[in-house]
């Protein structure tokens, strides 16, 4: 068996699905860990610094629609980039794509900056068109990643740190603006010094990704060899990435997908509406924190081998799913009550709490949804040419879905009311279809992963 060099230093076999492991010893600077960890350092440092900017409210901003509009245009081309990903991929290996898709980043921050000092429109535009070619091939990239580098029996505990470090972006980026603003007990914009420090840290960006092992490169302690690359033509490719969308396997998940990542918008949206600067700023460190903190529980009980796959993944969708459809209860009768009162909250008003934890509640939802698919989407690709694939179309339909919220919510009626109802309605319209899919894993469709990467090695 290949063991990429490693270090045989346990014949402690252990069952996981319905195959046998041996464990070895990576080299530390090949291992699964070390790469998760290089992986969301570059996450942290492009999406999770303009995350820690929307996290802000509006991108700091004192009113939300032009930047609301400007992530509409990021995301529509992020459509178009996220299609051709995997051609990318054949052309220059998923390192190097990752590595490009870092570099639209900063001019977004940068025009941000622009505006904030300057009153400077055309900028925001410029920067988020920038960011939007570059970004949908570091989004498939980094999800096709963390889908086929971790073993099985570490995939959640993978996806729980990965993403920790996009909420660290958030996080941070509350930190600063609260050292800032904390006397700024009103309404308005943040202090344009912050985007000159998140300028600087998405600079950094691409020097981290040369950091990152290539596939050939990733030593596992099951010793299966990581094999992440595009072999098929162009035409081939797009054909089997079109069909693979309208399968029974991807497309009841779409409504699935929507339902959970239209929220962003939604949420921060109704941050910059309500709160005021200093209380944005708190929102954005303290949801950060208790999002790390559920996503990175919820990894360590998608890893519990000791339950069935399809029990976890079954017991995962119920509970996300039951509390996000209160959550959205809960806004519905905020957002209609503001809109005739049209109130600011300050953490020292009254009724501050009931904003303020619903924003938590939403940040939290977020992140457990978000780590939920792309558990999901990891267990219905059935070869390591589809992880690409599905990865594209994951983050795709995702940022599909956020042009739309983003560029809805650019509307002054959506972005106090229609948003949160609009939401609340792709919730329910996701149940059925995505249960449909979600009660195959482990059941009729098996433990993909394991069975992709045991048909590979044998190969």
């Amino acid at each position: 068996m290949t063991t990429n060099k490693a270090e045989i230093y346990m014949e402690d076999i252990e069952l996981t699905g319905h195959e046998e492991r041996t464990l070895t010893k990576p080299k530390w600077y090949r291992s699964t860990f070390y790469n998760a960890l290089i992986l969301g350092i570059c996450n942290f440092l492009a999406p999770g610094i303009w995350g820690a900017m929307n996290s802000l409210g509006a991108g700091g901003e004192e009113k939300p629609y032009l930047v609301n509009g400007a992530n509409a245009l990021t995301f529509c081309l992020m459509v178009v980039t996220c299609i051709f990903s995997s051609v990318f991929v054949k052309a220059i290996g998923i390192k190097w794509t990752l590595i490009v898709g870092t570099l639209g980043y900063a001019p977004y921050a940068a025009g941000l900056y622009a505006n904030n000092r300057f009153g400077t429109e055309w900028f925001v535009l410029f920067g988020a068109a920038l960011c939007g070619m570059s970004a949908g091939f570091f989004w498939m990239a980094e999800a096709a990643i963390a889908l086929s580098y971790p073993e099985p029996y570490n995939q959640g505990r993978f996806l729980g740190f990965w993403l920790s470090f996009r909420l660290g972006g958030q996080v941070l980026g509350g930190a600063v603006n609260l050292g800032l603003n904390a006397d700024r007990n009103e309404a308005g914009k943040v202090s344009y010094i912050v985007y000159l420090i998140f300028i600087a840290l998405q600079a950094l960006g691409p020097f981290a990704g040369l950091l990152l092992n290539k596939p050939s490169q990733v030593q596992r302690t099951d010793g299966h060899p990581v094999q992440l690359e595009i072999v098929d033509s162009v035409a081939s490719e797009l054909k089997a990435t079109a069909k693979l969308f309208l399968s029974r396997r991807f497309l009841p998940i779409v409504p699935l997908i929507a339902q959970a990542v239209y929220t962003e918008a939604v949420m921060f949206t109704f941050e910059s509406l309500w709160l005021t600067v200093r209380a944005r700023a708190l929102g954005s460190f303290l949801s950060g924190v208790v999002a790390i903190i559920s996503g990175n529980l919820l990894g360590l009980f998608l890893d519990q081998s000791k339950i069935r796959l399809k029990i976890r993944v079954r017991r995962a969708f119920l509970t996300i799913l039951t509390l996000q459809g209160a959550w959205w209860i809960w806004a519905a009768i905020l957002v209609t009550d503001f809109h005739e009162t049209k109130p600011t909250y300050d953490w020292i008003d009254p009724g501050f709490g009931k904003v303020f934890a619903l924003f938590l509640f939403w940040v939290i939802g977020f992140q457990l949804n978000y780590m939920f698919l792309y558990f999901v989407v990891g267990h219905l690709a059935s070869s390591e040419a589809e992880v690409v694939r599905i990865a594209g179309l994951l983050r795709g339909t995702e940022s599909a879905v956020q042009a739309v919220s983003y560029g809805l919510n650019s509307v002054p009626i959506i972005a106090e009311v229609g948003g949160v109802y609009l939401n609340f309605g792709l919730w329910g319209l996701a149940l059925i279809p995505g249960w449909l899919v979600i009660r195959e894993i482990g059941t009729t469709l098996g433990d993909q992963k394991v069975i992709r990467e045991s048909e590979g090695h044998d190969d």
